[in-house]
C-alpha cells in the first residue's frame, strides 16, 4: 500500500511537471545568470568628447532629409527632420583626434522651442572602445545650458549599457547653424 502511495505520488509529481514546467521548445522566456553570457562585474565609465554638427560647407555631416510643409514658417522648425553622420573628438577643434561618429537622426519635436528628438548611434572608432556602440534616444532643448539624455543601450563592450548623456553648447554659428557640443557620457556596462 505505501508503495502505491509513492508511485501515484510520483506519477503525480512527473504530470504536474509535465503541465506546469515548460519545455525549452514552446517557452518564449527564461531566467539566465549572467555568466552564462560571459558578463563580469557591471563598470561605471565616463566619456568626454566633443560632437561637430556641421551643416554648411562642401562637406557636411548634418543634412536635412525630411520636413513638413509648415516648417518653413515655424519659429522652431518643427517637423524639420536631419540625418547625422558627425565627427566625435577629444578637444573642441574638428582636426583634433577623432575618436568615433554620431550617427542617425535628430528631428526638431516642439512648435514652442528648439528642441530635437535625438536618435542616433555613438560609434567608437579608437582604443579599447573601438568597433563598440552607445545608443543616445532622448529629448535635447538646444538653448538650455546643460541637457541631459538617456544612453537606452549599446553593443561590444557596451552590451547592456545604460546611464546618461550631458550635453553643452561649445559654439554655435547662427548664421549656419553649425555647432559644437561638448558631450560627457556616463554608462554603466559590463
Amino acid at each position: 500500500m505505501a508503495k502505491t502511495l509513492i508511485n501515484l505520488a510520483l506519477l503525480y509529481l512527473f504530470l504536474f511537471s509535465l503541465i506546469v514546467a515548460p519545455t525549452k521548445a514552446d517557452s518564449f522566456s527564461r531566467n539566465l545568470s549572467p555568466k552564462t553570457l560571459g558578463l563580469k562585474r557591471e563598470k561605471l565609465s565616463h566619456l568626454h568628447f566633443y560632437f561637430h554638427d556641421t551643416l554648411s560647407g562642401e562637406n557636411p555631416t548634418a543634412v536635412p532629409v525630411a520636413q513638413a510643409a509648415m516648417t518653413n514658417k515655424s519659429s522652431t522648425s518643427f517637423g524639420l527632420v536631419v540625418m547625422i553622420d558627425n565627427p566625435l573628438t577629444v578637444k573642441p577643434e574638428v582636426n583634433s583626434e577623432q575618436v568615433g561618429r554620431a550617427q542617425g537622426i535628430y528631428a526638431s519635436a516642439s512648435q514652442s522651442e528648439v528642441s530635437f528628438l535625438m536618435a542616433f548611434n555613438l560609434f567608437f572608432t579608437e582604443g579599447k572602445y573601438n568597433g563598440s556602440t552607445l545608443s543616445l534616444l532622448g529629448r535635447n532643448s538646444i538653448f538650455s545650458g546643460i541637457r541631459e539624455m538617456p544612453i537606452v543601450g549599446g553593443s561590444g563592450l557596451f552590451r547592456f549599457a545604460r546611464g546618461y548623456a550631458k550635453a553643452k553648447t561649445y559654439m554655435v554659428n547662427l548664421k549656419t547653424n553649425d555647432a559644437i557640443v561638448e558631450y560627457n557620457v556616463y554608462v554603466f556596462h559590463y
